[in-house]
């Protein structure tokens, strides 16, 4: 029997208009769609394709919000193992994730697993955060020369990252916003910064000035930081 292939599917930000037409072809023609699961929670991801997903067998992935690294490898092993059975018996496996399964994306260590043991994997690309961000704010995010420099605001210290010569994407910025505006602002950065709270989502919400935002806004929030302030 021909084994399956595994497919990460980048589904975009949040608006179910930005899926591509690549990955609504694979997610059409999947056998299985894996989907992330938090273990609470709405499904942000399984919401975006919606219809796309109507019939089709649903293998939900543990994705624990933990940087515990014990929990999350037991973790990525076993949704490996149960994708690898599935492969195993012929079936194609759509694992949906948010943005770009390259960037930042908790798919990965599973994708590198799965193809570890044998089995065909690809990436489908969607569209960055970052990007959905940058056209809602009605901006450009780096122009001629600029360089840009892409960071997870919630996993260190920023400090160093601020004395490169570039724009700055801070990503998922939502338990931090109290602390990067404080560093921002000792960097003389404030005003010139932006945030977009889920970006393309139903509640979605835009702050021009990123001071005005609030220390509450949830883990989708992206901030652009533009240096030369244009």
């Amino acid at each position: 029997m021909k084994k399956g292939i595994l497919y990460g599917v980048g589904v975009g930000p949040g608006d179910p208009e930005l899926l591509t037409l690549k990955a609504q072809r694979i997610l059409r023609e999947a056998d299985v769609i894996a989907v992330p699961d938090k273990g609470a929670g709405e499904k942000t991801a399984l919401t975006i394709i919606g219809p796309l997903a109507e019939g089709k067998p649903l293998l939900y992935c543990a994705a624990p919000m933990t940087r515990d690294p014990a929990q999350l490898e037991a973790a990525y092993e076993e949704n490996a193992r149960r994708i690898a059975g599935l492969l195993d018996e012929g079936k194609t496996v759509s694992f949906i994730t948010l943005g770009d399964p390259s960037i930042y994306s908790t798919y990965l260590y599973t994708h590198r697993k799965v193809r570890a043991m044998g089995h065909e994997a690809k990436l489908i690309p969607g569209v960055p955060s970052f990007c959905a961000v940058a056209a809602a704010l009605g901006e450009g995010l780096c122009e001629g020369s600029d360089r840009l420099l892409i960071v997870p605001a919630s996993h260190r210290d920023i400090n160093d990252c601020l004395s490169v010569d570039a724009n700055y994407i801070f990503m998922k910025a939502g338990r931090e916003i109290g602390r990067l505006r404080d560093t921002l602002a000792e960097h003389g950065l404030l005003d010139r910064a932006a945030m977009v709270e889920n970006c393309g989502m139903e509640t979605e919400r835009v702050f021009p000035q990123f001071a005005e935002a609030p220390a509450d806004s949830g883990y989708f929030s992206v901030v652009v930081v533009k240096r030369d302030g244009n």
